[in-house]
């Protein structure tokens, strides 16, 4: 574990230097992030869409032959719930229990209205855990003391370790009659997303191992959770820095802003070289365009004076 989490804040520091990422990448990066978030953590609780369905669902609005209309609603519930999440991630102020009764209606609005951020007041059991979670008449307290507990634990334990505390005591609890997992996995990401983390999702082909890990976190053994949070975390960090690796070897047209990221010259410097027509570049908008090639040429030339 000591040699993931190594890694873990090895690639965040790498991430930071970039920051403040291009509008144009962080977009994409996002927009990418939020779809497979969206598909996984829905298809964990057994929604058919595919991540190709979930997408035209997403951005085209269309509406998939033979799937449930409530599998269509928990798309784009999702979509809804993790917009909501950014906006608290902004704010930076600890997570509330109005913040979870929030996250918690958009993720069943329209769906399950009788319940959408409601507390459950009735006892349920989980299928396949080995626990039976607390009666509903204890939930109001239980929620109170989970929130408290997580502003206690900011300063004492690391992120992997809190996003993972979190994660398992908000399903140990299963405050709700439903949506219980999807609402889990969000606010664990408000705490990594808040110490500048991209989001970490738990992929749907971990499904097994993920029941597994919460089975042993039950018995106070949270090793196979955290590493299983924490590969999430990382996987995602992989997809940030790999766009910028990319890039790297691109000769695709790119704003200058994103071409500056990996040159010896600033943005505003490149902007002068395009302007002069010293490099190959063109203005797309209100925006100047070139690529690593240009540069390059431009870099060589200057050397060879």
């Amino acid at each position: 574990m000591s040699n993931l989490l190594q890694r873990i804040l090895e690639k965040k520091k790498k991430l930071n230097k970039l920051r403040p990422l291009p509008n144009i990448i962080l977009e994409k990066l996002k927009n990418d992030i939020s779809l497979e978030w969206t598909y996984n953590s829905n298809a964990i609780e057994g929604n058919t869409l595919t991540l190709q369905e979930t997408r035209l669902v997403l951005e085209e609005g269309i509406t998939i032959k033979g799937k449930s209309l409530r599998e269509h609603f928990e798309a784009k519930n999702h979509e809804k719930a993790i917009a909501h999440l950014e906006l608290l991630v902004q704010q930076k102020s600890n997570i509330s229990e109005d913040h979870i009764l929030q996250l918690h209606k958009l993720v069943l609005d329209g769906i399950e209205e009788d319940f959408a951020g409601r507390y459950r007041n009735g006892q349920v059991r989980i299928m396949g855990a080995n626990f039976i979670p607390p009666a509903g008449r204890k939930v109001p307290e239980l929620m109170t003391e989970f929130t408290q507990e997580i502003k206690n634990q900011r300063n004492k334990k690391n992120d992997l370790e809190l996003a993972t505390f979190i994660h398992h005591r908000f399903v140990w609890i299963h405050p709700f009659f439903d949506g219980n997992g999807r609402t889990a996995r969000l606010l664990m990401n408000i705490i990594l997303m808040q110490s500048g983390y991209p989001p970490a999702v738990i992929l749907k082909n971990d499904r097994k191992k993920y029941y597994e890990a919460l089975n042993q976190a039950n018995k106070n053994n949270y090793e196979k959770l955290e590493l299983l949070i924490g590969q999430a975390i990382e996987r995602s960090l992989d997809m940030y820095l790999s766009v910028f690796d990319t890039l790297s070897d691109s000769e695709e047209y790119l704003p200058l802003s994103v071409l500056a990221i990996n040159s010896r010259y600033s943005a505003d410097y490149l902007g002068l070289l395009a302007r002069r027509g010293l490099i190959d570049s063109y203005k797309e908008g209100r925006n100047w365009v070139s690529s690593k090639k240009a540069i390059d040429e431009y870099t060589n030339s200057q050397e060879s004076h």
